[in-house]
């Protein structure tokens, strides 16, 4: 398997376990990462660091940098 296949595998990982966590969909959660261009940016740039820590840990990151980020991200119509 191949570096970026693993990263890809987290990424999902981390946008479903979000997902589930604020009760929305993966689609949802998606969109509102890539509007914050927080998949590139936080869930691939992060991977090294946050894939060795726990689930929680790491849904609570994500979410807690998503609604960090919502400030300064441009709204998409």
């Amino acid at each position: 398997m191949t570096k970026r296949l693993k990263e890809t595998e987290f990424v999902i990982f981390c946008i479903e376990n979000v997902a589930k966590k604020l009760n929305k969909s993966g689609a949802e959660v998606y969109q509102e990462l890539k509007r914050l261009d927080a998949i590139e940016g936080l869930l691939y740039a992060s991977y090294e660091t946050l894939h060795t820590q726990s689930k929680d840990y790491i849904v609570d990151e994500v979410i807690r940098t998503m609604n960090e980020w919502k400030g300064q991200a441009p709204k998409m119509n």
